[in-house]
């Protein structure tokens, strides 16, 4: 006889209940992906382990297991991330009384600001033809114009649809995060390149004998993935000589940080980049007085 399958654990259960919960709420996959890994790791960790027996020494004693195996700094603050959402949830549904994970530090990360690509490297690579690399020039045009132009996630630019495009308002509306919305605004540059892209579009639903909504189309005639563009923008911005550490939210941090050099006001550029926390913007006057001190140190004849 076979043996019997061991019951999930309370931990177990605990963890699917909760991802369970992530899902109905229409949570990031990329969250939902990572939550669930992150969280597979704490629950083999604990055991058998009951809720109460699980205190702050025990999540510390799962961390120090996580550098045992190897893990980053970041990945091990990931982890911790995932540990004291899950908590947070089990004391809104009145499992647990406090959160161990809260009394635990996160490890202390290395600030690294990205690094951002100039106004004129950004010129260089949407100035002129599109490279041999581009498999369809006219949507890979477009995409890196809506990402650097708007300033939109790479989950919101697959997402736009032919019918989100205002084109007398200049706007497109964008689901973003926990399917809030907003209005983007699009200039001159965006409107050629929807030009020049939608018959190109047209073409591919006539040969494919497809209906399809999406604005930006495989040549199949299906909607884009994230992985597609990240692995379209990253090949094309090689091959107009940037560096290989280009993708698609390196155009988004370009737009934020050449907004604010240019003079925009923070509160504009955190409503089009559709954050929550202006905490979240301020970062952006951080790579943007990098810059300023740079300049300044380079020309400035006091600082020579």
């Amino acid at each position: 006889m076979t043996e019997k399958k061991q019951s999930r654990t309370v931990v177990e259960k605990g963890v699917d209940q909760f991802l369970r919960t992530l899902r109905e709420r229409n949570a990031s996959a990329h969250t939902i992906k990572a939550y669930a890994g992150d969280l597979e790791v704490f629950s083999a960790y604990v055991g058998s382990r009951d809720w109460p027996a699980i205190d702050h020494i025990a999540v510390r004693g799962f961390l120090s297991h996580l550098y045992e195996k190897g893990l980053s700094k970041t990945s091990v603050a990931r982890a911790l991330a995932a540990v004291r959402s899950l908590y947070r949830w089990l004391a809104q549904e009145g499992v647990v009384d406090q959160n161990p994970a809260a009394l635990v530090s996160t490890p202390k990360l290395p600030k690294k600001l990205p690094r951002v690509p100039t106004i004129e490297e950004i010129n260089t690579l949407l100035d002129g033809d599109m490279p041999e690399a581009a498999a369809f020039p006219a949507r890979d045009r477009l995409m890196f114009e809506l990402l650097y132009g708007s300033g939109i996630r790479n989950s919101e630019l697959i997402g736009i649809n032919l019918d989100d495009i205002r084109l007398s308002a200049e706007a497109i509306l964008i689901r973003g995060k926990g399917k809030k919305e907003r209005y983007v605004p699009f200039g001159d540059s965006v409107k050629s390149a929807l030009a020049a892209y939608l018959p190109e579009r047209q073409k591919i639903l006539g040969e494919t004998k497809k209906a399809a909504n999406a604005l930006l189309l495989n040549q199949r005639g299906g909607r884009l993935t994230t992985r597609s563009v990240g692995r379209i923008i990253k090949k094309i911005a090689v091959a107009k000589g940037l560096s290989p550490d280009v993708h698609p939210h390196t155009l988004r941090h370009a737009f934020g940080t050449h907004l604010l050099e240019e003079g925009a006001d923070l509160r504009a550029i955190q409503e089009m980049l559709g954050h929550e926390r202006l905490s979240t913007t301020q970062r952006y006057t951080q790579l943007s007085m990098k810059h300023v001190l740079a300049v300044y140190d380079q020309t400035h004849p006091r600082a020579k």
